[in-house]
């Protein structure tokens, strides 16, 4: 019942605590717009914002986002070596990796992780094929890069989010 009632409670709070810092002002006319309008801004928006998924493991999440930053910064060296080197003979290639994920946030979670890390770049997420396309600037195959998505994040996130 609450949940239809407030659907988004993070939400609303935020606005309302927005509304006050933008006003700069405590009195209750502003305190009861700002609830006013998160209640009904988190009520208007209710279609549009996804249902995240339930964190089953919030340790394994920090290791997640340590585990992405270093590969960020691994891979920004990688990139910047193929690219200044005279020598390197860059292989890019279009990889489909077929996901065992099917819960659409923790998808765009991981097209999102692949994006970030410099080389490779989420082209295309197809939740009803269940594919996420890739281009990588170096590959050797596409299984190396399937096995590498797979091991590396989707397995990952899979342990941690309940999907």
């Amino acid at each position: 019942m609450m949940a239809r009632l407030l659907p988004h409670p993070r939400l609303s709070l935020a606005l309302a605590l927005l509304w006050l810092l933008f006003n700069q002002s405590l009195t209750v006319g502003h305190v009861l717009l700002g609830v006013v309008l998160g209640f009904v801004i988190g009520r208007a928006v209710q279609a549009t914002v996804p249902t995240l998924p339930r964190i089953r493991a919030p340790m394994k999440a920090l290791l997640y986002v340590g585990l992405v930053l270093r590969d960020i910064l691994v891979a920004n060296v990688d990139v910047a070596r193929l690219v200044l080197s005279p020598l390197a003979r860059l292989r890019p290639r279009i990889v489909v990796v077929p996901l065992d994920i099917d819960q659409p946030m923790v998808a765009s979670l991981l097209a999102v992780t692949v994006t970030l890390t410099p080389g490779t770049v989420s082209v295309d997420l197809d939740l009803g094929a269940r594919e996420l396309t890739i281009h990588a600037l170096d590959a050797e195959d596409d299984a190396t890069v399937i096995e590498a998505v797979k091991s590396r994040y989707e397995r990952r996130l899979k342990e941690i989010f309940v999907c």
